[in-house]
């Protein structure tokens, strides 16, 4: 699964362990630039931005896992609907 696949729909993201409710996600397409921020996250008073560029280029490694350039690791999940 793409980085991006991943994306799609993520209600909440763990970065290095902890996680954080997507607050803002835009999933990139053809037109988005490196600068342009597709993701930003929040636990508590903490906020934390993402753009393209520092998550352009993820190295899948298993298991919903992705490596980002910077050495963070990053995974994507999505809350349980029960019925």
């Amino acid at each position: 699964m793409t980085l991006t696949e991943a994306m799609h729909g993520a209600d909440f993201v763990q970065l290095n362990g902890v996680v954080f409710a997507t607050e803002y996600l835009r999933v990139p397409d053809e037109s988005t630039v490196a600068d342009d921020v597709v993701m930003e996250l929040r636990l508590g008073n903490t906020e934390l931005e993402f753009t393209w560029r520092e998550l352009d280029d993820a190295a899948y490694i298993g298991e919903g896992t992705y490596r980002l350039k910077s050495g963070a690791l990053l995974r994507f999940l999505s809350s349980a609907t029960i019925h």
